[in-house]
């Protein structure tokens, strides 16, 4: 259980709020925000060439054992997660229908998505860790290596985002056709990704890439998911003093046809 109050600052847009557990809120810190395209530039072959090996896992237990227990805690650093913020606030429409998969306790969405979103619905791991998301309308528990198909009706919403979760999927392929099936036609998936991870829940190939190769492989999924327009990558990362410590940040969208 997390009681949430605010901490405002002079321009009344708070930095952090929380009481027993501090949320980051991706506002009023000193850094800048650019948005930097990406080429993609990797030639995927028509049959995707992955193999079985690829997606093993060093801890290959069930999801649900590994996050039995919540974690009320922020798997990037504060620069990310404003980065992030920023580019939700810039590039989701106001009265847009959003689904965070593979979420917790924070989807990273500005404070104002709660007023100005028609509805914010959540699938992840941990039941309690997504009741102490305050931002979302509703939210389901599961765990979509064990089940791919989204709990929700076709054309559903207007966007779907995952953040620093895509390498954690054993199918994804699987995932992102599920994700294109409850999107509306022009609607648009947002995967955002950095460098940090559980190294045992990861799978291999994405362990053995660089960032680079990262969004490319990203690139590669949504295509073998098929009913995707050409996607487009995004460099996000924070600027600012002590920026050489910052954890990257990266984004992939990709849109309905």
């Amino acid at each position: 259980y997390v009681v949430s109050v605010r901490s405002f600052v002079i321009d009344g847009n708070p930095r952090s709020r929380g009481f027993l557990v501090r949320r980051f809120t991706g506002d009023s810190t000193p850094w800048k925000f650019p948005s930097s395209p990406v080429r993609l530039v990797k030639e995927w072959p028509k049959e995707a060439p992955f193999k079985k090996e690829d997606f093993f896992r060093a801890d290959s237990s069930k999801d649900t054992i590994f996050y039995a227990v919540p974690r009320f805690v922020y798997h990037i650093d504060e620069a990310a997660v404003a980065s992030l913020t920023q580019y939700y606030r810039r590039n989701i429409k106001p009265g847009s229908e959003i689904l965070d998969i593979c979420s917790s306790w924070v989807s990273h969405y500005p404070l104002e998505f709660e007023e100005k979103m028609k509805r914010i619905s959540g699938t992840g791991m941990n039941p309690l860790e997504l009741l102490a998301n305050d931002q979302f309308t509703d939210f389901k528990a599961q765990d979509l290596n064990e089940n791919c198909v989204l709990p929700y009706e076709d054309s559903t919403f207007d966007v779907v985002t995952c953040v620093v979760s895509i390498d954690y999927l054993t199918n994804p392929i699987e995932v992102l056709n599920e994700a294109r099936r409850v999107l509306r036609p022009g609607g648009k998936m947002i995967i955002s990704q950095s460098n940090r991870c559980f190294p045992s829940k990861a799978i291999a190939m994405w362990l053995n890439m660089n960032d680079r190769q990262h969004l490319e492989l990203i690139n590669g999924y949504f295509q073998y998911a098929g009913g995707y327009k050409p996607r487009n990558a995004f460099d996000i990362t924070a600027t600012g003093e002590g920026d050489f410590r910052f954890d990257p940040m990266f984004v992939v969208e990709a849109i309905k046809e």
